[in-house]
Order: structure tokens, then C-alpha cells, then sequence
């Protein structure tokens, strides 16, 4: 079958998946002419990582659904040093457009950290036979071959919800022999769902570095979130936050959109974040990013915006798992709502099909039960969600492929 790139796949169509495919697609050519406005170093704010030392500006690029070079450039150009990627993103090609980028630029000017992510049962979030200390090296590996490098400032241990996983045996052996031999500077972790029993098990363990944790306005459990990130920080480690916009929305008619720079900034209030991993894929947005790092205050205008948006259900999954008992299959239903989450949020299909083919799932999703028994938390309509995302499984891999 021949290969087509994701964006003319994006304007196509194919039977039965038409509605994926209206999804707006960035037009790199026009973007690209962007690159060459305000060069040069910017005067903006600088945390500290912890512990670590390495000082960092307020927002970071995270590559994730990024693969224009020109953009990371430009990122780097204007004094955004630190760059975060992982071993399955664009099922490795992100790391590898990263690695193209940074070959031109010496060592020490760039902050570069990968993830590696282990085989887990979706249902407990606990770690599978087949999650060993070779099967994280091996992965670490391939990591720095597509990036170029000998090693990288940070290692982390990635998408973890369960206090025993994050302090799982093996992950903490294969991670402190990458560091023994010097493919890592500093070892830390990331979790997307449970985040205070995460955090609170790598200060226990006295093993990680840095924690990459979701982070935002949205949270339920945000107080909770405080006072966790407080007591990491206390102890040394490093805090980067993500999913800080809380998932963005579905652009729908009469609808508010959340607005990234008011969402940014909540998380900036919180002095205990050392820096924001922001996942842009234009230069509009890069600009925006470099803008708040020069003024970080919320202004009224911009809290009122964000209790407006608390009320809203958008597309951010809490995690919380309410919803588990009350679905008669069983589904992995927080998974399936961050992958709808890169779909309509991040316009990310490759990661959405790469989540949804991760879990294991029936034959039939959501056909037998009449009218769902789950109720959100976040107000979802879960089962339309889940019927719309799982029909990532029928578009053939190669039809994503950048």
C-alpha cells in the first residue's frame, strides 16, 4: 500500500472515519516563512530544575506533535533550551527529527529528556513479564541513536499511575545502570492520571530527579496537586508540568475556547514549577509561549476566563477512575479519553491510534449496553467518546505515517 503523508491524509476521507479527517491540518510551507521573525535571545523568566541545577526558562518545548525542524530551531534560537521528547512518539521518528536539529549545535547549548515507557496491564497500571531492565535499555538505546547523542540530561520513567510501578525493581536497576554509565545525567518520572501517589512515591524512593507531572486549572484534585508538587519541591526534585491547557476543546459553534495563555500562567503562580513542557506545533503559538514568559501575571480578565472554563467538561480526563466500576466491559475508559484527548485536542492521530492499539480492547466497544451506565466525573459523554476513538483501529498505520 502506498504511503501518504498525515497531512493529505487529514483532508481525505475514507468510509465510516469521515469525521476524523476534518480535523485542520497546519500548513508547514506557510508556517516555515514564519521562522526568521524576532531571532535571538529573549528576556524572559528562569527556575531552577531542583536539585539538578539546570536552570530553565518558565516554558519548555515539548516535540510530542511537532515534526518541523524549522520550528524547533526556532525554539532554540529564541533561548528555549530544553526540549522533550520520548521513545514511542511518531513512533520514533520525533526523536529523530530532534536528532537531525540538535547534530548542528554544540552539546551543552540544548537540555534534551526521552521517556521510555514499559508494557503494563491498563487495568491496574501495574507492569507486565515482558517489563524488564533489558527491555527499558534496549528501548534507551535505539532512543539515543535516533537523537545523535551518547546521552541525555534527563531519563524518565514514563506514564506511571501506580505508587508499585513507579518503584518497580527492574525500571529503577536498568535506570541507574544508564546513569552509572553516562547515557543519563538525572533519572525522573512522569505520570498523567493519580499524579499525587506518583509524586509522593518518587520523594519516598529518594531514587528520582525530576517529575513530569499534568498539571492545571481543570484539576479536581488541583489543592491536592499543590501540595504535593510542595512537598517534591521541598526535597530536592525538579517539577515539570504538562498538559497544562487541560486538554483544550472541541471547536464547536457558541462554544469559549480556552485560552492557552491564561492556562499557562495558572500553572507559572505556582512558584514550585520549575518549568512548563508546552506542546506547540506553530510559530504563532511559540510566539505566544516566548509572550508569557515575559509577563507571567494572570490578569482579572484571565482568572475570570478560567472559572468560566472549570465549568466546562472540554476534553480533559481527570483520571480519577470513577468510572471503572460502573462500565460492564470493563474498559480502560481514562486511556481511552486521553487518546480522544490527542485526537480532537492535539489533532494528533498517529498518538491517539498508537493509545487506543495499546489497550486491549473487545471486538465490540460499546454496541451491547443500551444507555451507558458510566457517569463522568468531567461531565463526558463516555460512550459516544469511546465509539468515536476506537475506530482508530480500522485506519491501516502506514495512512498516519508523517
Amino acid at each position: 500500500m502506498k504511503k501518504i503523508n498525515r497531512r493529505d491524509f487529514l483532508r481525505s476521507s475514507v468510509a465510516g472515519l469521515g469525521s476524523f479527517f476534518v480535523l485542520p491540518a497546519v500548513d508547514q510551507r506557510s508556517e516555515e516563512q514564519k521562522g526568521d521573525r524576532r531571532k535571538g535571545p529573549r528576556k524572559f523568566a528562569y527556575r531552577t530544575l531542583g536539585k539538578t541545577g539546570i536552570r530553565l526558562p518558565v516554558i519548555t518545548m515539548g516535540v510530542m506533535n511537532s515534526d518541523n525542524p524549522n520550528l524547533i530551531r526556532a525554539a532554540l534560537d529564541a533561548g528555549m533550551v530544553h526540549l522533550d521528547t520520548a521513545h514511542g512518539y511518531m513512533r520514533g521518528k520525533n526523536e529523530e527529527v530532534i536528532g537531525g536539529v540538535i547534530k548542528e549545535r554544540p552539546r551543552d547549548s540544548f537540555v534534551l529528556a526521552t521517556k521510555v515507557y514499559l508494557p503494563r496491564d491498563e487495568s491496574t497500571g501495574l507492569y507486565k513479564e515482558a517489563a524488564t531492565q533489558d527491555f527499558f535499555l534496549s528501548r534507551l538505546d535505539i532512543s539515543l541513536k535516533r537523537l545523535g547523542l551518547d546521552h541525555v540530561d534527563i531519563l524518565y520513567h514514563h506514564n506511571v499511575w501506580k505508587r508499585e510501578s513507579a518503584l518497580y525493581e527492574p525500571v529503577l536497576k536498568a535506570m541507574e545502570k544508564a546513569k552509572k554509565e553516562g547515557k543519563a545525567r538525572f533519572l525522573g518520572i512522569t505520570t498523567h492520571r493519580n499524579e499525587p501517589e506518583v509524586i509522593h512515591a518518587a520523594v519516598d524512593s529518594k531514587f528520582y530527579e525530576v517529575i513530569l507531572t499534568s498539571y492545571n486549572f481543570r484539576q479536581k484534585h488541583h489543592a491536592e496537586m499543590k501540595q504535593a508538587i510542595g512537598t517534591a519541591a521541598q526535597a530536592g526534585l525538579g517539577i515539570v508540568g504538562m498538559k497544562a491547557i487541560g486538554g483544550t476543546h472541541l471547536v464547536s459553534k457558541g462554544k469559549e475556547k480556552i485560552d492557552a495563555r491564561a492556562a499557562l500562567k495558572w500553572v507559572l503562580q505556582d512558584p514550585n514549577v520549575h518549568t512548563i513542557i508546552a506542546g506547540f506545533t506553530t510559530f504563532d503559538e511559540l510566539e505566544l509561549d516566548l509572550s508569557i514568559m515575559e509577563a507571567p501575571s494572570l490578569t482579572p480578565g484571565e482568572k475570570s476566563h478560567l472559572q468560566r472554563m472549570q465549568l466546562s467538561a472540554g476534553l480533559y480526563c481527570q483520571g480519577c477512575g470513577e468510572c471503572l466500576q460502573s462500565c460492564p466491559q470493563k474498559l480502560p475508559i481514562p486511556d481511552l479519553m486521553r487518546g480522544y484527548m490527542y485526537l480532537y485536542g492535539y489533532r494528533n492521530l498517529g498518538e491517539a491510534q498508537d493509545v487506543v492499539l495499546s489497550l486491549t480492547l473487545p471486538h465490540q466497544v460499546c454496541q451491547d449496553c443500551g444507555s451507558c451506565s458510566v457517569k463522568c466525573a468531567s461531565g463526558f459523554d463516555v460512550s459516544a467518546r469511546i465509539r468515536d476513538v476506537v475506530r482508530l483501529r480500522e485506519v491501516p498505520p502506514e495512512y498516519l505515517s508523517a
